[in-house]
């Protein structure tokens, strides 16, 4: 069987580390690859890892087709669903899943999906590829707030508020950083407000820096109310995304003084 690899499915499948790898591969080494790989026609849909191992030592395994798929966009959905009911999977990875769910449900609401052109033949269900069928639920309808896509993530919205600033401002080098999870997505968020050659640096320069910089912003963002005051210019107008901004800082702060409370309390019982 022919089994093709689609490069951009890869983006909705969060790495193993060398110790996961290594698990899994003395797992199907042992007991041999149980459970099926999800295919479209020939597009491989789930079970990257697994094909890969089996492929690297010739071990056998078992197909299943996936008979709802209608386009790569219902790939896309179902493998985002998928990774939001992990719980491996970081708040900031499944905040970013959930927002690229409601891109791709709101460009299907307003854009009428194609036929899938010629070129696409080998990815439209093809029964002979597989040892048996399967059928899936169609996925849910779009997210059309804030809330729905925080639910969706099991997140709070003010992450969600901080993961969009993050999406749209960080310089690559902080969102690896807070894909990694060497700093919050409350600090990625604040260092997101800097140049972005300050940002690059602060990424350079570690988990420290990047601490102390968000540490900045955030004092640097307390002080100018009071220096607008102190000016005059408390009246000029503020934009709904810096209140928003805002908003989801304090809000993060709060929840992770709430914490840190919890804990003291819990040490001195």
């Amino acid at each position: 069987m022919n089994i093709v690899v689609n490069e951009s499915l890869k983006a909705y499948i969060d790495p193993l580390t060398p110790d996961e790898h290594d698990a899994l591969e003395r797992s199907l080494l042992s007991e041999g690859c149980r459970d099926a790989l999800v295919l479209w026609g020939d597009m491989l849909v789930d079970g990257h890892n697994r094909y890969g191992i089996c492929q690297k030592h010739g071990l056998p395994f078992q197909t299943v087709q996936n008979t709802r798929f209608q386009s790569i966009d219902d790939v896309h959905l179902w493998m985002i669903d998928q990774h939001l009911g992990r719980r491996s999977v970081s708040d900031f990875q499944r905040g970013v899943l959930a927002l690229r769910k409601k891109d791709i449900l709101s460009e299907r609401t307003r854009t009428p999906a194609p036929p899938a052109p010629e070129a696409d033949a080998a990815a439209a269900p093809a029964p002979a590829a597989s040892s048996s069928g399967v059928s899936f639920l169609p996925p849910p309808p779009a997210l059309t707030s804030r809330e729905a896509i925080a639910k969706a993530a099991r997140l709070s919205s003010s992450q969600v508020v901080m993961i969009e600033k993050i999406q749209k401002q960080a310089a690559p080098e902080v969102v690896e950083a807070v894909r990694a999870g060497t700093i919050s997505i409350n600090a990625a968020a604040a260092v997101a407000s800097l140049p972005a050659e300050e940002q690059v640096a602060a990424a350079a320069a570690g988990k420290d820096e990047l601490k102390q910089a968000a540490k900045r912003v955030r004092e640097a963002a307390k002080r100018k109310p009071r220096e607008d005051s102190a000016e005059g210019g408390g009246d000029e107008p503020v934009s709904i995304e810096a209140l928003q901004q805002r908003v989801a800082e304090l809000t993060a702060e709060n929840e992770a003084l709430r914490r840190q409370v919890a804990e003291l309390q819990a040490r001195a019982a």
